[in-house]
């Protein structure tokens, strides 16, 4: 049981990237979502500024994309 040469091995491998890839999609899909409820902030209150692109909310935003890409990125080397 075991062995490198089973095919449970490989299939457990599998099944522990798809996990990983579903995450980082959700989390990815998640900082867009912050990204774009900031704008959606700002266009909602009647003086908002010309400047729509800043605030945290954006930077989180980004934060959360990229570091699901390195996620990403570091789950297939481990595949």
């Amino acid at each position: 049981m075991g062995s490198a040469y089973d095919p449970r091995v490989f299939l457990a491998a599998e099944r522990s990237l798809l996990a990983w890839s579903r995450t980082c999609l959700a989390v990815m899909g998640f900082g867009f979502v912050i990204e774009r409820f900031g704008l959606f902030l700002r266009l909602m209150d009647p003086a908002h500024r010309a400047d729509a692109h800043s605030g945290p909310s954006l930077w989180v935003g980004i934060a959360l994309m990229m570091f699901s890409s390195m996620l990403t990125f570091l789950s297939t080397l481990s595949f």
